[in-house]
């Protein structure tokens, strides 16, 4: 079955149309302008590999050099390589990268997700009770279901609203429960506190499980969580998968859940090269699963790893790392390294009180208007705020203190449609 599997996998890559360029040709000036940290991951040959990346060290660059490094340099053939990232953008940006490095086609550079349904698309009716055709539900998609189902199962539509059972559902997936413990419907005490009694959810969600195969449909987390399960029941496809692969790589390593974590260790399975690189101290996604223990715990699941910090920050200056530095350095559980750049220490963090948000969206368009009298430029400054309500008070300050602003990544408060 193994042969049979990697024989079909062969005959589907030629099908795609990909042409064998690259490999093993050399590349001069790969290795340009890399700090030694960089250079020794991008060189580095077999085994796992844990890269430990601040903030602004060049990972994107080391990640995108490796690539190159490993076709040109150890004739890897591109389609033996699959890096995946968090975000489309991430994955367009890799590749566009490589192939400005080196004319080679193949590669499997995606997200989780992509590189998921792309499995999918060939192997899902080994689970049975779908076809190659299946649809994705979106969120929208999922909340519409399960709307639906509260009600014909009687229950009250309004305490248990789709976005709740939703987001239970989907903590539950991407926990690895529905692999690993199917039986286990159970919420913990603060999923029940939130109002969602674990009868109600695990009534709704094998209605959901089951409306979702006869609807021949998959929703996000069902993308990770089929392929898991494919790779556990079918190991001859899981094997055939790890042998194409013979590198693997993840970007943004310490945002990985369960499933995401088991997938990628059935993918480096066979050849054992994985390459993961992250950040413990810029973890942000625990609210939908993210485990940070697959990061921290790394070295201890993959002896012999070589382990290398890209401590040099090309982005920041001295004074902003080292408040960075005193703020993060009290967190639990992380790993020891120090944040550095010779970029000088720079200005000076100021730290203003204001009593309320009007206040203190007076205070910055006053700080703006201060900077720009001094020569600097209004397109060289920006304003972040924490929440969005503090949107309305901030537009209302610069408006009045005659600053112009563009609102980037959502819609200006005064040209919304019920304000205007």
């Amino acid at each position: 079955m193994d042969w049979m599997q990697l024989k079909r996998l062969e005959e589907e890559r030629e099908a795609d149309g990909v042409e064998e360029r690259g490999g093993g040709d050399g590349l001069p000036g790969l290795l340009d302008g890399l700090n030694e940290p960089q250079r020794r991951a991008v060189t580095h040959d077999s085994g796992p590999l844990l890269i430990l990346a601040g903030p602004g060290s060049g990972k994107t660059r080391v990640i995108t050099r490796r690539i190159a490094w490993l076709v040109a340099e150890r004739g890897v053939r591109p389609w033996e390589l699959v890096a995946i990232t968090f975000t489309n953008k991430a994955a367009r940006e890799m590749k566009e990268r490589v192939e400005q490095l080196l004319p080679v086609s193949g590669m499997w550079v995606s997200t989780f997700h992509a590189m998921c349904a792309r499995i999918l698309r060939r192997e899902i009716e080994l689970l049975g009770g779908y076809t190659r055709d299946f649809t994705i539900y979106d969120t929208s998609d999922r909340n519409t279901l399960l709307k639906h189902l509260v009600k014909e199962l009687g229950y009250d539509a309004t305490r248990f609203k789709p976005s709740v059972v939703g987001g239970w559902i989907s903590d539950w997936k991407n926990k690895g429960l529905a692999v690993d413990r199917p039986e286990l419907d159970m919420l913990n005490e603060s999923d029940a506190e939130s109002g969602v009694e674990s009868e109600v959810f695990t009534a709704v969600r094998r209605r959901y499980e089951e409306a979702m195969r006869s609807n021949n449909a998959l929703d996000f987390d069902d993308l990770l969580v089929k392929v898991l399960e494919l790779f556990q029941r079918h190991l001859g496809v899981r094997d055939a998968y790890a042998r194409r692969f013979r590198h693997v790589m993840v970007d943004e390593y310490q945002d990985t859940n369960r499933v995401q974590y088991l997938v990628t260790q059935h993918l480096a399975s066979h050849h054992g090269n994985l390459a993961v690189c992250g950040d413990p101290d810029q973890s942000i996604y625990a609210w939908r699963g993210a485990d940070i223990r697959n990061i921290l715990d790394f070295e201890r699941d993959f002896p012999g790893v070589q382990t290398v910090k890209l401590d040099q920050n090309y982005r920041s200056t001295g004074h902003i790392l080292k408040a960075a530095e005193s703020v993060i350095r009290n967190n639990h559980g992380r790993s020891d390294k120090r944040i550095w750049s010779d970029k000088g220490p720079g200005e000076k963090l100021v730290v203003l009180q204001c009593a309320d948000e009007e206040d203190e969206a007076r205070e910055v368009a006053q700080q703006i208007r201060s900077l720009h009298s001094r020569g600097v430029k209004h397109e060289q400054m920006a304003v972040f705020y924490r929440v969005n309500f503090m949107q309305r008070a901030l537009e209302s300050a610069l408006r009045l203190a005659r600053v112009p602003y563009q609102i980037v990544g959502g819609v200006e408060f005064y040209d919304r449609r019920e304000i205007r």
